[in-house]
């Protein structure tokens, strides 16, 4: 998929810029409106391929990070950069915010593109089977569109025919409804018409479909429209992922993170790019998350900005209580995920003592010029020990906006240049590791904490420093919902699921308020959907309701 579909993704996205190019004026392959291109195997062909792109606006770009990891119990923000209004939830926060209105347009441009395609797939003649196959596909698409809107804005429009021409016409309809007439059914044939593997990497498959018909359901188990067997439905269907496709967790933990072994035996669905077009700019959006967790480092003591270190942007930081989850004798994961140290990229003079600043022997190139112990040995490093040092040594009490961990999960030194936004890394939307910790949640649902901690320990046993396997176990009595909670945290943080996490499990308000002292004098009730945007209120006709709680 990375080499055949690229040149269908750019146009789609070139197409939602409005781009003026003759290139692309010249091929609308990706739009719904070209009716005699659509109506060909070759136009349907491209047109499913198309679906995919409006999945690249949001996953693995700052808006995406924005909306999914501010204001939360283990994320806060950064010195730099806009829409802290996610983190503060302030007044900000409202229906004009850029991002709350491109995801929402963004999302429904991609429920068009399938209804498009789905529509005039009934004209095409082609082979019967590798036809259910690409519906399949885009109704998959559609789907996870949809669950998207739901999951973020609650009740939403819903259409599952293609838009044509101006429409000022808007349903708001009930998310159950989302739920059985487009979700839930979607996916049931998506499974039943996908294959266990495709040969294009990043095609759904039969098992990505199972995993998110499995969240889905399990999202809907918590609310008041649930149907009796939501949790039940939801832990065959990721037994399903986990046991039925030969998937399996890596060894260790932290060759999740090295860039040369994507496509490894965890992941279940990426969104890929290609090294090729993020690098030339012809694809505008590749993984940028490498950007966004890292600290100021480039203008201290020894160092310059560069590729192996990355460009820091400075927008999320850990809030103190994420920092508590690990306990590094015993987990692997928090030494995996975040970094240590920084190695000199350029000489430094010995400098003397000046007011509060020790005195400093000289860096050369390669030696330590920061450290940051980390979570639970910052006792080891008193301020008298830190002064006898050449590099610099940043302890919990010195974390700031612009000072703390830095999370390394999506660093990418492969970049042509220190200043380059876009990344090659594939965005990770589904992989085992994931399967596991959300069956134990669905076991949880039916009061099973038994075989619920079983599937935990899965997660814990491979992250477990050797020798403290058995020690990491647990047991039933062990399981809660915060305990899973912190769990998914400790295995998934920083990978864009927290605020979905909180709000699917009902804990954003509470765990919120209690960890994240940025956001804990505003977040209210309400805050467990985003604002209704104020594009479609004002084009709809007699106007489109806002959510409760926010201004009209």
């Amino acid at each position: 998929m990375k080499r055949k579909i690229y040149y269908i993704w750019f146009l789609a996205l070139g197409l939602l810029a409005h781009s003026c190019s003759d290139s692309l004026d010249e091929e609308l392959v990706t739009d719904v409106s070209a009716a005699s291109y659509y109506t060909t195997e070759k136009g349907l062909e491209d047109a499913v391929k198309a679906t995919y792109s409006f999945l690249k606006p949001f996953y693995g770009q700052e808006m995406g990070f924005a909306m999914t990891t501010f204001g939360t119990d283990i994320w806060t923000n950064g010195a730099d950069g806009g829409h802290k209004v996610f983190n503060f939830y302030d007044t900000g926060l409202n229906s004009a915010e850029s991002y709350v209105q491109e995801s929402w347009a963004t999302w429904y441009r991609g429920i068009n593109q399938a209804n498009g395609v789905i529509n005039r797939s009934t004209n095409v003649d082609m082979e019967e089977t590798q036809k259910n196959l690409r519906i399949a596909e885009v109704r998959f698409l559609r789907a996870l569109y949809y669950f998207q809107v739901v999951t973020t804005f609650g009740d939403a429009h819903l259409s599952l025919e293609e838009t044509e021409g101006v429409q000022v016409e808007a349903n708001k309809t009930a998310q159950t409804e989302i739920y059985s007439q487009a979700i839930v059914p979607d996916l049931e044939f998506a499974i039943a018409n996908l294959p266990n593997s495709q040969s294009d990497y990043g095609r759904a498959t039969k098992a990505a479909a199972e995993f998110l018909l499995g969240k889905a359901l399990l999202t809907r188990s918590y609310t008041s429209f649930a149907d009796s067997n939501d949790a039940s439905r939801a832990e065959t269907l990721f037994g399903n992922v986990i046991n039925n496709y030969g998937f399996s967790l890596l060894d260790n933990y932290a060759d999740l993170w090295d860039i040369t072994n994507e496509g490894n035996s965890e992941m279940v669905f990426v969104i890929s790019n290609s090294k090729a077009q993020v690098d030339s700019d012809i694809d505008p959006y590749g993984h940028r998350g490498h950007l966004y967790f890292l600290m100021e480092y480039d203008v201290r003591r020894g160092m310059t900005r560069d590729t192996e270190n990355g460009r820091p942007w400075k927008r999320h930081r850990p809030t103190d209580f994420m920092l508590t989850l690990w306990d590094r004798d015993m987990d692997t994961r928090y030494d995996a995920s975040f970094k240590h140290v920084w190695y000199a990229n350029k000489n430094e003079p010995a400098t003397e003592a000046s007011g509060s600043e020790p005195a400093r022997a000289a860096l050369s190139i390669g030696d330590t010029a920061i450290y940051i112990p980390g979570p639970g040995k910052d006792m080891d490093w008193p301020q008298s020990l830190q002064d006898t040092k050449a590099y610099i040594v940043i302890t919990n009490d010195e974390y700031s906006e612009r000072l703390f961990p830095s999370m390394n999960k999506w660093i990418d030194p492969t970049r042509p240049d220190r200043q380059k936004v876009n990344g090659q890394r594939d965005f990770i939307l589904m992989r085992l590791g994931d399967a596991y910790l959300l069956r134990a949640e669905a076991r949880l649902k039916q009061s099973n904490p038994s075989g619920a901690s079983q599937d935990i320990n899965v997660v814990r046993m491979r992250a477990a420093v050797p020798g403290q396997e058995v020690a990491s176990q647990i047991t039933a009595s062990d399981v809660t919902l915060d305990f899973l909670l912190d769990e998914r945290a400790r295995e998934l943080t920083g990978e864009g699921w927290r605020w979905w996490d909180l709000v699917r499990t009902g804990k954003l308000v509470e765990r919120t308020r209690m960890y994240n002292t940025g956001a804990a004098p505003n977040i209210q009730d309400y805050h467990v959907v985003r604002p209704i945007p104020q594009e479609q209120i004002d084009r709809t006709l007699g106007g489109y309701p806002q959510n409760p709680g926010y201004p009209q």
